[in-house]
């Protein structure tokens, strides 16, 4: 039976809910990733491994939400907290695309004192200084920015897209199941909001990412609960580009000190194997997805460059600054001739990509 469900995307036929957890249950790595890695050779090209340079810049940790498993947020009025200032933002942009960004992925806490005011001004001094694409505001600050201002999601989207606002990140999502964001997230939005701010944006004509933070306390049932919701709404809208999977990182967070976690980080699904059949399960059930990226900065470049044999085409970002992830421990850093000769010496051709997943060069060959 398992071998059968694993030939059905390559027929073009959909694995069900059941058929997921079967897979998860009984598949070996082997011939899990073997299925994703065909599927992936038939969605993307199958000569080619992308990524995108980028900076990601925080523009406050100060956060009301406080989860539990985030090492980054501070509360207000911590000594620690901060709001950056025009300069220094400026000052990150024009560092970014001296070193060949086309995008910056631009997030931060609730803030509870910045208003709507605030993110359009941001936007509107980032578009008239700088030719770049912004990637930013994950949906709980949308519906942060919303409240704010005493809008609804899609009025507020408007406003942010008319400002600058290009794309939107899939952060926030971490389990988009409310029995764990329960749990890890209780001040956070719920899933089916998640999804709202990502259907009224991709209505609007934008293009977002879906992300899935596991580790934490889920079970497969909860990640397919995830996988399922962002399989419906790209069914219903087509307006995600990728989806992007990460581990969670423990250190200095609240729940690594809790029962349930102590519990659970040791499992099979916080292991090297077990990112790898995730990768690879995605793949197959996200069939209307056609891109999938590594996270090299969870797993480290080996384990990412191994994942290219999982179901992944892309290779992320360059990140020449991340601050979240980092906050937790992991201090995997990068630099491009090491993304490029990741890629190469796994076969295939790197090249550098825009938002759109669109290539823009091959690296080695004159931008067109």
């Amino acid at each position: 039976m398992t071998e059968s469900l694993l030939e059905k995307p390559l027929k073009g036929e959909r694995i069900s809910d059941e058929e997921f957890l079967h897979l998860w249950e009984h598949s070996s790595l082997y011939d899990a990733g073997r299925a994703a890695h065909e599927v992936r050779l038939r969605k993307a090209d199958p000569r080619v491994v992308t990524f995108v340079i980028d900076r990601n810049i925080n523009y406050t940790n100060v956060c009301t939400s406080g989860c539990a498993f985030c090492a980054f947020y501070r509360r207000k009025g911590d000594p620690e907290g901060y709001v950056i200032d025009a300069d220094e933002l400026y000052r990150k942009i024009e560092e970014a695309i001296s070193l060949g960004a086309t995008q910056i992925l631009i997030q931060g806490g609730l803030h509870p004192d910045l208003g709507l005011d605030y993110y359009l001004s941001l936007l509107r001094g980032i578009k008239e200084r700088f030719s770049i694409h912004i990637h930013g505001f994950s949906p709980p600050e949308i519906v942060h920015i919303a409240r704010q201002g005493g809008l609804d999601i899609g009025e507020t989207l408007r406003l942010l897209r008319d400002a600058g606002l290009d794309t939107i990140p899939g952060g926030g999502a971490e389990i988009l199941d409310d029995r764990v964001r329960e749990k890890i997230s209780p001040h956070k939005i719920r899933a089916h909001e998640w999804a709202e701010v990502m259907r009224q944006a991709h209505l609007l004509g934008m293009r977002t990412t879906a992300t899935m933070m596991y580790g934490s306390l889920e079970g497969p049932e909860n990640i397919l609960a995830h996988l399922r919701l962002v399989r419906d709404l790209q069914d219903e809208t087509g307006g995600f580009t990728a989806f992007i999977p990460w581990c969670f990182q423990p250190l200095n967070t609240a729940l690594s000190g809790s029962e349930e976690f102590r519990e659970k980080k040791d499992s099979f699904i916080r292991s090297v194997p077990g990112y790898l059949k995730l990768l690879a399960l995605s793949r197959l059930y996200l069939d209307n997805v056609d891109n999938i990226q590594v996270s090299w900065v969870t797993q480290g470049v080996k384990v990412a460059q191994v994942a290219l044999f999982f179901g992944a085409n892309d290779f992320g970002s360059l990140m020449i600054e991340e601050n979240v992830v980092r906050a937790a421990g992991v201090t995997y850093r990068i630099e491009k001739e090491e993304i490029v000769n990741a890629i190469r010496s796994a076969g295939f051709t790197p090249a550098v990509r825009n938002t759109y997943y669109q290539v823009l060069y091959f690296v080695g060959e004159k931008t067109p």
